[in-house]
């Protein structure tokens, strides 16, 4: 089976936020299109109105728009296939017409059963303790109860006639050959009795349309596909290319899921993930490049993507891999980069302006995984906390609650007497002090930064926190510290 050219298809339903792994779907049909020289092309499948919410289809867009997935055809860019809303395609009445064909083809059948009569068949193949499957009541009925029931206007839905015996096959790009036998596939419904088609036909119905020629989509659905192929033989339709991708797992037993309020794109930006580094840890969920290559740029990616790296085993959701992932990139920045990214996390905590944002920003560079970390370790910045005197013991430099008190004596004066206070010469300065005075270094600056911040961790050592809270401030905390050990 050949193509002239590519043509794949992202379809979300607008039911939410963006989970990570329709994210993923995304992002392999569009490098499976991008790679090829293709199309990509965004649908919204928004057959199933109960489930829409209002708001989705902008975060998709918005998410798209983002990631750099752009769409070559779509809702909001138009294209040849339109419209790209399925809802919006109903007024043509392509489902309508496509379900009557196979009718009249003897592939499908009108289903007037009642919502009573399909619960109590349900009921009793449960109390059998058989599969669950429509009894094809309404396949026989006659032409002329049939054209009664529609003269009457009976609710109905359109079922697939599927055979009863025999096999079917198909082939998926990453599982390999796959063999449905027949008695164990229900007839589908292809049309509901509101007159809306189910995802499954208009999926199938939309995809030929629009000449989709590789379907991406989960794994999920591989038990579905021979229905689908069925649907396309009844046709006479060329089937498309099938890429079943793995589900992304919380752990070894379950799946990240919408319902259990598993994290979205959404929510790994605003716990300040880099977009960036987002899209190259999703695209390492279930595709190896076959290089011990982690880190990846868009161009690179395209460049290395091949469904055959695609696993068949399920991917687990490694948040700590992805912080790493995300602190590579932040590594990468530029000092100006960085402190862009990271001032509206900074904001969250330092209220002042009279503040070197510069030297926040170099003392946190390194220490950020997710630019949700940086709010926490600032809250010493516009007040200093309470704090008690046992915090200045610390066994590896050496020093207690005495030389502490003796180190930050030693230093008021000469911090007074400063003036150019930056924190590369407070440095220097205070290096300075501990070789006249005896005390080590490492006491004199493990002292300074209890002092000034009343913690343990900091971004950047005590003369960084000098810099940042300035002359006047520095001065206070460090009166309050010797008062402190005083006591």
């Amino acid at each position: 089976m050949k193509f002239e050219k590519v043509r794949t298809r992202f379809a979300p339903s607008p039911t939410g936020y963006m989970h990570v792994g329709n994210l993923r779907t995304a992002l392999y049909a569009w490098l499976i299109a991008r790679k090829n020289n293709g199309t990509f092309i965004l649908r919204i499948e928004d057959t199933d109105q109960e489930r829409k919410i209002e708001g989705a289809v902008d975060i998709i867009y918005r998410t798209l728009a983002e990631t750099g997935l752009n769409h070559d055809e779509g809702p909001d860019v138009g294209g040849d296939c339109g419209p790209y809303v399925q809802s919006e395609r109903m007024s043509s009445g392509i489902y309508e017409k496509c379900a009557l064909e196979l009718i009249e083809k003897g592939h499908a059948y009108r289903c007037f059963c009642t919502k009573e009569r399909l619960d109590a068949l349900r009921a009793e193949c449960e109390a059998k303790g058989t599969q669950t499957r429509y009894d094809r009541h309404c396949l026989d009925l006659g032409e002329e109860e049939i054209k009664k029931n529609l003269e009457n206007k009976v609710p109905f839905v359109v079922r697939q006639k599927m055979p009863l015996t025999g096999t079917t096959s198909f082939h998926d790009e990453v599982y390999g050959d796959i063999t449905i036998e027949n008695s164990t596939m229900d007839d589908l419904i292809l049309m509901k009795s509101d007159g809306y088609p189910t995802y499954n036909f208009a999926n199938v119905v939309d995809d030929h349309l629009m000449g989709i020629t590789h379907v991406v989509r989960g794994s999920e659905y591989l038990i579905s596909t021979p229905k689908y192929n069925l649907l396309y033989e009844a046709f006479g339709w060329e089937k498309p290319f099938y890429v079943h991708v793995s589900p992304v797992m919380r752990d070894a037993q379950r799946k990240l899921s919408k319902r259990d309020g598993d994290a979205s794109y959404a929510d790994f930006i605003e716990k300040g993930c880099l977009k960036e580094a987002l899209l190259n840890y999703v695209a390492l969920l279930g595709w190896n490049p076959g290089t011990d290559q982690e880190k990846f740029t868009i161009p690179e990616l395209i460049n290395a993507f091949d469904i055959s790296g695609i696993s068949k085993s399920p991917a687990i959701f490694d948040e700590a891999k992805l912080r790493w992932l995300n602190s590579e990139y932040i590594r990468a920045m530029s000092h100006e980069e960085f402190l862009q990214h990271a001032m509206p996390f900074i904001k969250k905590t330092v209220k002042r302006d009279d503040v070197n944002f510069d030297v926040i920003a170099e003392g946190l560079h390194k220490r950020t995984e997710y630019f949700s970390d940086i709010p926490p370790q600032l809250d010493f910045i516009d007040e200093l906390p309470e704090y008690i005197a046992e915090l200045y013991e610390h066994k590896k430099m050496k020093t207690d609650k005495v030389n502490s008190l003796q180190a930050l004596e030693i230093m008021l004066p000469a911090l007074e007497s400063f003036s150019d206070w930056d924190h590369e010469k407070l440095y220097l300065m205070l290096n300075d002090l501990a070789e006249k005075s005896g005390i080590n270094k490492k006491i004199i600056l493990w002292s300074l930064r209890v002092a000034l911040s009343g913690k343990e961790l900091t971004p950047g050592g005590g003369t960084d926190i000098a810099a940042i809270i300035g002359k006047e401030e520095s001065i206070k905390r460090l009166k309050k510290g010797i008062e402190l050990l005083k006591v």
